[in-house]
């Protein structure tokens, strides 16, 4: 195993076992049929490319290191997707109330938008991760933000590595414009949230009632033929 491989495999476990955790999070929620202010989870340990990046942007020597670990505390990256923004906050106060994660740091990005127009809630935090050889701790990023927010955040990135961080200024204000008007959709989804809900846990039990109806129509198609 190479010095890179070993020094980003305790990063891949804790990716691994946090996606489980923070997803669990969500089917509690589920299992007490109770509105989940959880979407969906995703996670990923940042490839070797990003990581010479961020080390020659931060004058670090790229190579596997406590400095390198400690200055570039998203190499293990997470990110809570929510419907709504008022979410955001729940699931911060749950991630802070947690035991088997300590908070190192926070961004609020949402009341204090970046000037591109990017918003987003940021965390970095120390999960330990078990070894043959010990504990590790090991910071890692949970980025916590709306469906809009990430398809907003989504474009920006590809646009930023199209443009290499120099947008031309027409793109940089549609970019803003962009994060303005989806920032708009959530304010206004805020507002019939009871209503959206509603309708989804209306959509869901019809969904489950249907099904079994479905099935044994098909069967008995099956029968007759």
């Amino acid at each position: 195993m190479g010095q890179w491989e070993r020094f980003l495999e305790p990063y891949k476990q804790a990716v691994s076992e946090l996606k489980i955790k923070l997803k669990g999070m969500r089917t509690q929620f589920e299992i007490e049929n109770t509105n989940s202010p959880i979407e969906f989870v995703t996670g990923r340990v940042k490839p070797l490319a990003s990581i010479y990046d961020k080390s020659l942007g931060k004058g670090i020597v790229f190579e596997p290191s406590d400095t390198l670990a400690k200055e570039i505390p998203d190499i293990a990256g997470l990110r809570m997707m929510c419907q709504f923004v008022d979410d955001i906050e729940t699931v911060v106060e749950m991630l802070r109330a947690r035991k088997d994660i300590r908070v190192v740091e926070e961004r609020d990005y949402i009341s204090n938008k970046k000037q591109s127009g990017y918003r987003s809630y940021h965390m970095i935090i120390e999960y330990p991760v078990q070894t043959i050889h010990g504990e590790i701790n090991i910071l890692a990023e949970i980025q916590i933000r709306t469906l809009a927010m990430n398809f907003w955040a989504s474009i920006e990135h590809s646009l930023n590595y199209k443009y290499k961080g120099v947008f031309p200024e027409e793109i940089k204000k549609r970019l803003q414009y962009a994060a303005e008007a989806a920032f708009r959709l959530d304010e206004e989804m805020s507002l019939i949230r009871g209503e959206i809900q509603e309708a989804q846990k209306y959509f869901s039990a019809n969904k489950e009632l249907s099904t079994p109806r479905i099935h044994g129509h098909t069967e008995e198609r099956h029968r007759q033929r």
